[in-house]
């Protein structure tokens, strides 16, 4: 199974590859796998630390029905048998960074330029970016953003140790209160003091972490607290109040150290648009013969992309994947017919597949 932590590329000259997927949701997994059966090398960008996409993000434990062959199965279980899938095709992936630029060359090829500096020289490029790249959603107070990063970290963002300071949670989801209550029981990196924040007192998480975070409240070991934040105060360059305000209008100063906004991620475009790309209501246009966008040798797969009678179903996404790699391979292999084979009888592919008798 492909690693799932991000993996560290080399900087300097372009990464050379004739595909680059931009996104690691499912279609993009499966545009993966379609892509190696024709024997076409990938590598995969995904602005999330871990592939998986909306699947992960939005609803790893709740039930698919919809999966060809697959009565049921959760998010978490789908990717981790497309993972499986892909495993003999080898990608690489580089996680936790966005594509920020994409500049057609001479060739025909594509440079392509990361958030994280990596470069690609691509032979054809697939935005498999379901509904654009997930990013944390921020807390708005003024004066707060210069502690971002440091002191005030949001979903999806590396914690730094809580020892020894006064932590705020803010959220209301299984994520938040799972974090906080974890905090709260730490006996390593042990906080100095725990405390909850919603607007209300109210919660998306299930039944009985909400009943677990009551308990933990009434043992003393964290406090809940029903407020917004409306502002915060520092000394010199570090954060140490946030000014939070309830829901009958008095507000009062909470001592702070490290502030962990745990609104969860919510999905943007993002370059997309800046990429000379035929857009319609934000989403990609394509032709339904091989999911080409307006800009030869770029596709488009899944829910980004929009043509006439589109459906967002993950099962609509692996066929866009599937003939968009068709596309790709006539444009990398021209001099070479390209010919359907099936993994039932085709002994070239068992062998790509690790499951030929001399594999």
């Amino acid at each position: 199974m492909p690693d799932r932590t991000s993996l560290q590329a080399p900087r300097g000259a372009p990464i050379t590859t004739e595909a680059l997927v931009i996104g690691a949701g499912p279609t993009g997994l499966f545009q993966v796998f379609q892509l190696g059966l024709l024997e076409i090398d990938c590598h995969v960008v995904d602005s999330l630390p871990v592939p998986g996409g909306q699947c992960i993000e939005l609803y790893p434990d709740k039930p698919i029905y919809d999966i060809p062959a697959v009565p049921v199965c959760t998010g978490r279980e789908l990717v981790d048998r497309l993972l499986a899938q892909i495993a003999p095709m080898k990608p690489t992936f580089h996680l936790s960074q966005q594509v920020s630029a994409v500049e057609p060359q001479a060739d025909g090829s594509f440079e392509v330029t990361t958030t994280a500096g990596v470069r690609f020289r691509a032979g054809t490029v697939f935005i498999a970016g379901g509904v654009g790249s997930f990013v944390p959603r921020r807390i708005k107070v003024d004066g707060i953003d210069c502690f971002f990063g440091r002191q005030v970290i949001h979903s999806g963002e590396a914690v730094p140790s809580a020892e020894g300071r006064r932590v705020i949670v803010i959220g209301d989801d299984e994520a938040a209160l799972d974090t906080a209550l974890a905090l709260a029981a730490s006996d390593i990196d042990r906080p100095a003091s725990v405390t909850l924040m919603h607007r209300r007192d109210a919660f998306t998480a299930s039944p009985a972490t909400v009943d677990r975070m009551r308990a933990a409240c009434a043992a003393g070991r964290m406090q809940f607290v029903a407020a917004q934040a409306i502002g915060c105060e520092s000394a010199g360059d570090t954060l140490t109040q946030l000014v939070v305000a309830r829901a009958d209008g008095t507000t009062l100063s909470l001592p702070v150290d490290l502030l962990l906004v745990l609104w969860g991620l919510s999905p943007k475009l993002g370059p997309i648009a800046d990429w000379g790309i035929q857009l319609d209501r934000k989403q990609v246009v394509v032709d339904t013969e091989k999911f080409e966008t307006s800009v030869r040798r770029i596709f488009a797969v899944g829910d980004v992309n929009t043509y006439p009678g589109k459906k967002k179903l993950i099962v609509c996404g692996f066929h866009e994947a599937t003939m968009a790699a068709y596309g790709a391979a006539a444009y990398l292999r021209p001099d070479r017919p390209v010919q359907v084979q099936y993994t039932t009888t085709s002994t070239r592919l068992h062998r790509l597949l690790g499951v030929a008798p001399d594999a």
